[in-house]
């Protein structure tokens, strides 16, 4: 059985310079892992979990997710090479699909995004275990490349998705698999059967807000639940609720926020008082997941003085 383990995001919109204090206190408060990722426009993940890995000791640090259409396999392997050897075991690098709209804006639109993540997780494995490789797909072309210094340990690849197909690739080509948050137990139970597989780790992205005032956190993450739910589909879908959202975003728009029932909360976010937290994070370990990630709001990076205070004393 897979260790379970307790993660927390570092957002690309926070202040860069934070980012190693950030990574002590999230260290040395409890958690396990700590998850960046790429957003265009905003300080890159590579750079950022190399600082993260510097400032702390044992923590093991998340890229999730390196847009896979936006680097060359061979450079990206160049780059967690270099991390790999001087933190051994403790990067954790993943690969997706990218913002559609984004790769098309930077030049990178793939022919096949689903092919584009299969053939650069397949070669940056390759490449790090010190292979001489010459591929030639859809997306990735590489011609006798070949690493002279690799890794002692193998970091593991993650792909990160939501929908069936590239759930499945994770399942035939990766070692962990990367679902984003608003991802409800019944999501996760279901990510799990397109995984196939039960030794890929599964990392389950979490909106979290925990307050002694219940109240309060729940009426701060049904607002950013509100914001979410127009962009909602396939978590959703699952949950068999879509026409009722889209109902409601009809009915009431901009105070949507307020009329979101409570089971929709409780279904697609970690949000209230510490015992309600720990209860949902419990349900998505039950669930499947591996590993869960809390994901603080966009605009408040001070929300890991909560998770610390509040919930790591009675989770972990």
């Amino acid at each position: 059985m897979l260790k379970k383990s307790l993660g927390v995001i570092f957002r690309p919109s926070f202040t860069p310079e934070t980012l190693p204090e950030y990574a002590k206190k999230a260290e040395t408060g409890g958690f396990d892992e700590l998850w960046l990722w790429d957003d265009c426009f905003l300080p890159g993940a590579l750079t950022a979990s190399a600082i993260a890995l510097s400032a702390t000791e044992k923590l093991k640090v998340g890229i999730g997710l390196i847009p896979s259409v936006a680097y060359n396999p061979f450079f990206t392997a160049m780059e967690l090479t270099t991390l790999a050897c001087n933190f051994p075991g403790r990067i954790l690098p993943g690969f997706g699909h990218g913002v559609g709209g984004w790769m098309k804006q930077i030049g990178a639109k793939p022919k096949s995004s689903l092919a584009a993540i299969e053939e650069t997780t397949t070669c940056v494995r390759r490449i790090l275990q010190g292979e001489e490789v010459t591929f030639h797909g859809k997306q990735v072309n590489l011609d006798k490349v070949q690493m002279t210094i690799t890794p002692d340990v193998q970091p593991p690849l993650y792909i990160g998705g939501m929908r069936t197909k590239t759930l499945g690739l994770a399942g035939k080509v990766a070692d962990g698999a990367i679902i984003p948050a608003y991802s409800s137990p019944a999501y996760v139970r279901w990510v799990r059967e397109q995984i196939g597989k039960e030794d890929v780790r599964l990392v389950v992205y979490t909106a979290t807000f925990v307050h002694p005032d219940a109240e309060l956190a729940r009426r701060v993450m049904r607002q950013r639940l509100a914001e979410w739910l127009p962009w909602g589909s396939i978590q959703l879908d699952v949950l068999g609720i879509t026409d009722d959202v889209k109902a409601a975003i009809e009915k009431h728009g901009e105070n949507l926020a307020e009329e979101i029932p409570d089971v929709w909360l409780d279904e697609l976010t970690a949000a209230g008082s510490p015992e309600q937290v720990k209860n949902y994070v419990e349900r998505l370990y039950e669930a499947g997941a591996d590993c869960v990630v809390l994901e603080p709001d966009a605009y408040s990076p001070e929300m890991l003085d909560g998770y610390v205070e509040y919930l790591l004393p009675i989770l972990k």
